[in-house]
């Protein structure tokens, strides 16, 4: 049905982006931890000509959060909720929260997976 895709599972799981083009995801539990929040300031401001991907089924506080930094840093972002995907799942804590990747071509060294 639809349109056939490419590697759809792995581009569900890293919130639209192919493995290959991910420097860094973390899961929701790790963005969580006081700790991460540095690292990834640390990243953006290294990486600008990447792209931040949130996702939007994880608790609005860590939404706001990083899509807070992502603005206060002048770096793009995409807040992404998948409705209307066949299996209705709710996010836990093993799914991936935050993933930069570059939009358009391979990462040759990824940052952290």
């Amino acid at each position: 049905f639809g349109n056939p895709q490419l590697k759809p599972d792995e581009k569900r799981a890293f919130l639209g982006n192919f493995r290959e083009r991910v420097a860094l995801a973390l899961t929701i539990s790790q963005l969580r931890q006081p700790e991460t929040t540095a690292m990834v300031a640390k990243v953006i401001t290294n990486y600008p000509e990447y792209r931040m991907y949130l996702n939007g089924k994880m608790d609005d506080t860590l939404v706001e959060d990083y899509m807070g930094m992502a603005i206060d840093h002048n770096y793009q972002f995409t807040v992404l909720v998948q409705n209307g995907v066949r299996v209705e799942a709710h996010t836990g804590p093993h799914d991936f929260g935050l993933v930069i990747a570059s939009p358009k071509e391979k990462i040759k060294r990824r940052i952290l997976l």
